[in-house]
Parts: structure tokens; C-alpha cells; sequence
């Protein structure tokens, strides 16, 4: 009796002073949220600089929005769930990757890089033209006859601003870093053959046509901090039979790998057996289970048998390895949380700010001044005429019309004998981009008459900014979604249930 008292006061004091050790930091809505899973998510963000207390508000924030992922079934669909059994295999597979053996591999893809590319890191700008595969002859031709007018003009203007003319004429107006193993083996072969300030002649890539300017470099990091960038990013194990050799040996000495002799020889000499064959951690391994792998995998019975005993250790290491290591459970925890949050935020605000036509014109509608141009640009349609009738009644016709019909009603009306009788641009024009405008409506500047159409004449009117947000739809949609963002969260925080325990908080990367 006094056994059983002592014991379960043993008991209880175990369990108070694991609570104590990690107690619990806050409830959102109802979840208790313990210290340590707190911490682990506040050091894989020290990155940050922000002190535990300022960082409370991103992680509530965060779980806010898991929940939200959760509350629309997002958890639920087989695309949530084979992401997170695939993340999690990947996860295992690099448990049961032996680091000794993996070191040797990594040193000699390092000096690699190390002679290939003197330095490490490069910064870059590119004009860049996307070229889709279904891209015709002409247009092709078009975009490389550009993209070598843009090369003799820098080659003949050394000093001139690339950032312009990326802004101008660029589908890729980033400025970034590129590393090794990052970028196309095209583009980071041409990127780390350049100079500081260097620009490269046209070259293509799968993606597309480029011209790179190199910005920056900075040499190539340590051994020890580029092997940990490299480990993340060799997805396939070039050296797995070597590796595996390793990992069984010490999985068979931590797991009290036994054979059983009599089983083993039976296999061995008449191929089959219902005998044990080995224990691993005191769980049996018979025939009939070799028996199953064996039907799957046509070799020689040793080399199955040598297959099913790493195999069966691969496994039950694979078993162990969440409670052998939380740090698995945490990642798998802080990978499917990013995917819902990724996906939730997409569902709720990407696609809408995309396709919401409705709300895209209803937050145009309250926000035009902040589209209006630097200064006023013509809007309008300019007709060049065969002879001043013809100009006199293409404006008076223009008057009866919806402007977004002006164009076919021209061409429908003066072009259909066979005999063109007026040409038209349409759009909307700034100050000094075209030629007629600046003459007829800005009143700066000449042109020649075009031949044969020797009358031309504006319709249109100036603006001060876009009459709709289509005409400046890239812009909007940015917007838009700040503005959807912004007012989600301020949603979420505001229905969130959340409850924090500042003593514990003090508490925290204090240790």
C-alpha cells in the first residue's frame, strides 16, 4: 500500500515538473500552445531580430490563419495529405542518410563549385523575354533582332542606366542573388563567367532570351555553412549503397539485430523457410514475410535476403524517428502548417485579387486618385485620311459610336472595297510617345504627312488618369490584394479567441 502511495506521488510529481518545464505559453482559440513549440517556432525565425514579445503577434497570427485553413477542410483534401506523407518521407530518407559518409561527397562537390566559380554568391539584373514553346519563326526573330538593338546600345553607351531599361523593356525586373545549384546551368554559367558591372551578350535559356548585368559578388561561404546549403538541396542520394551499407551496420548494433542461424541456413539452402529469421528489438522477422518481399524483388536468395534485412531496419528506424527525434515532429508539424496558411491565403486572397472583376472595379472606383498620372495623357483615336471628307466624316461618325467600337466602325465603314481609305491607332498616349499627338493635341514638336494619307486629325480628350481599372489591371490587382490581405487578418484577429500568459512569455530564450 505505501508502495502504491510513493509511486503515485513519484508519478505526480514527474508530471508537475514536466509541466513546469514546459508549460503552457497561450490558447488561440481553445488550442493550448506549450512553451517549447513557442520557441522552436521563434529561433527558426531569430532571422527576424524581433524580441519574443514582438514575434507573439506573427505567430498568432499564423496559427490564426491555420485554423482558418482548417475551418474550410483544406486539412481534409488528398492534396494536403500526400504533400504531407511526401514532405515526411523526405524527412525520414534524411534521418537515414549516415552524415560521415555523406561529408566526403559534399567536400568534393564543394571544391567543385570552388574551381568552377570563384565566388559563391552573384547579384544580378537581366533584360529577360519569356519565349513560350509555341512561339512562331517571326516572332522569335522579332524578339532576338530587340534584344540585339538593346546589346549594341549599351555596348555603344557604356555609361547608360540598365535599371531603366530593364524597367522598360524587361519581363523579370528583379534585382537578386543567384547561387550555384540555384539557376539553370545556362543562366549561372553565363552569370559566374561575367565581372562586377559586366553585361553579357543575348543567350538563351530554357525560359527565354536574357541579357545579364552582374550588380555584386561576394565569395564563396565556408565549407561547414555551404555543406548545409547543399544537404537541403541534393534531393537525390548519389552514393545510396554506400550510405545504406553504413546506416544498417549501426542500426543493427542499436536495435540488438539478432540472426537466427537455423532459420538463415534453411532459406539459404532450399530457398524458403516459415522459420524466424532475425529479431530486431525483440520484434521477429520470419520466412513468410521474406517471403512477401521476396516476390517483389527477382534476385538471387542472398541478395533478397541482404535486401529484406536493410529493408526491415530502414523501416523500423523510419518507426522510431518521431519519438527518437521531436525535432522530426516539428517539422512535419511547421510543413503542413505553411502549406494550409500558403493555400488558405490563396483560395481567400490570391484568386479573388485575380478574378473578382466586381471588386477589382468597386476598389478602382474608391481609389482613382491614386491611379491619376504625373501629368495628363490623351485618350483617343488618330486617323490618318486619304482626303479631308473622309477625315470630316470619320470624326463626325466617331460622335454616334462607344469609343471601345471605334475602330471596327471605321474599319467597316472606309476599308471594305478592297480600298483602304483611312488608317487608325487607338490607345492612350503621354506626352513625347508619339509623334502626332505631341503636334496635334500637346502642340510641340512636326511630322511629315503619311504618304498616301496625307490628312490626319485626333479624337479623344485628355485624362488625367485611367478611366478603368483594366487599363492599368496589373496595378489594381497588387492593390487589391494588400487591401484584401490586410483586412483578413484584421479579421481574424478580431473573431481569433487569444489568451497569453505573460509570466511565461517573460520565460521564453531565456535559457
Amino acid at each position: 500500500m505505501k508502495g502504491g502511495v510513493l509511486l503515485g506521488v513519484i508519478c505526480f510529481w514527474r508530471v508537475l515538473s514536466f509541466a513546469q518545464e514546459d508549460p503552457v505559453l497561450m490558447r488561440i482559440n481553445g488550442k493550448e500552445i506549450l512553451r517549447s513549440e513557442f520557441e522552436y517556432a521563434y529561433r527558426r525565425n531569430s532571422e527576424t531580430k524581433l524580441s519574443p514579445i514582438e514575434y507573439t503577434k506573427l505567430f498568432v497570427l499564423h496559427k490564426l490563419k491555420v485554423d482558418a485553413a482548417r475551418a474550410v477542410g483544406i486539412d481534409t483534401t488528398l492534396s494536403f495529405r500526400d504533400r504531407q506523407k511526401e514532405y515526411l518521407e523526405r524527412l525520414r530518407k534524411s534521418y537515414l542518410v549516415d552524415t560521415l559518409v555523406l561529408d566526403s561527397c559534399f567536400r568534393v562537390l564543394y571544391q567543385k563549385i570552388q574551381s568552377t566559380h570563384g565566388n559563391g554568391q552573384i547579384q544580378v539584373m537581366q533584360l529577360f523575354r519569356s519565349l513560350p514553346q509555341t512561339i512562331t519563326a517571326k516572332r522569335l526573330q522579332e524578339e532576338q533582332n530587340r534584344m540585339d538593338s538593346l546589346y549594341r546600345l549599351i555596348e555603344g553607351q557604356p555609361d547608360i542606366d540598365f535599371t531603366s531599361l530593364v524597367e522598360k523593356y524587361s519581363d523579370d525586373k528583379r534585382c537578386q542573388w543567384i547561387e550555384t545549384l540555384q539557376t539553370t546551368s545556362e543562366l549561372e554559367k553565363v552569370a559566374f563567367s561575367l565581372s562586377k558591372g559586366e553585361v553579357s551578350q543575348p543567350f538563351f535559356t530554357p525560359e527565354g532570351l536574357h541579357i545579364l548585368k552582374v550588380i555584386d559578388k561576394k565569395e564563396i561561404s565556408v565549407y561547414e555553412y555551404v555543406s548545409r546549403i547543399l544537404k537541403k538541396r541534393l534531393n537525390n542520394l548519389q552514393f545510396l549503397n554506400k550510405e545504406t551499407e553504413v546506416v544498417v551496420e549501426r542500426l543493427k548494433k542499436e536495435y540488438q539485430y539478432t540472426l537466427n542461424h537455423s532459420g538463415i541456413e534453411e532459406l539459404l539452402g532450399r530457398g524458403v523457410t516459415t522459420q524466424t529469421l532475425f529479431t530486431i528489438d525483440g520484434q521477429e522477422y520470419t520466412g513468410t514475410m521474406f517471403k512477401r518481399y521476396a516476390a517483389s524483388h527477382p534476385l538471387s536468395v542472398k541478395r533478397q535476403l541482404d535486401g529484406f534485412i536493410a529493408k526491415s531496419l530502414l523501416d523500423y528506424e523510419s518507426e522510431q524517428l518521431e519519438s527518437k527525434h521531436p525535432e522530426v515532429r516539428r517539422a512535419v508539424q511547421k510543413y503542413s502548417e505553411d502549406y494550409l496558411v500558403t493555400e488558405v491565403t490563396r483560395q481567400q486572397i490570391d484568386l479573388p485579387s485575380v478574378n473578382d472583376r466586381a471588386g477589382l472595379a468597386t476598389y478602382f472606383k474608391f481609389h482613382q486618385e491614386d491611379y491619376r498620372w504625373k501629368s495628363p495623357r490623351y485618350k483617343g483615336i488618330i486617323l490618318h485620311c486619304a482626303d479631308k471628307r473622309i477625315a470630316r466624316q470619320a470624326k463626325k461618325l466617331l460622335k454616334k459610336v462607344p469609343e471601345k467600337e471605334w475602330a471596327d466602325t471605321l474599319q467597316r465603314t472606309f476599308n471594305t472595297s478592297g480600298d483602304e481609305k483611312i488608317k487608325v491607332e487607338q490607345g492612350t498616349f503621354a506626352d513625347g510617345h508619339n509623334k502626332y499627338i505631341d503636334k496635334l493635341v500637346f502642340k510641340k514638336g512636326d511630322f511629315e504627312p503619311v504618304m498616301y494619307y496625307p490628312f490626319t486629325v485626333v479624337v479623344g480628350k485628355k485624362r488625367k488618369g485611367p478611366d478603368d481599372y483594366r487599363e492599368v489591371i496589373e496595378r489594381v490587382r497588387k492593390d487589391y490584394r494588400n487591401y484584401l490581405y490586410t483586412y483578413w487578418e484584421r479579421e481574424l484577429q478580431v473573431s481569433g479567441k487569444v489568451e497569453i500568459n505573460e509570466e511565461v512569455l517573460k520565460t521564453v530564450n531565456n535559457n
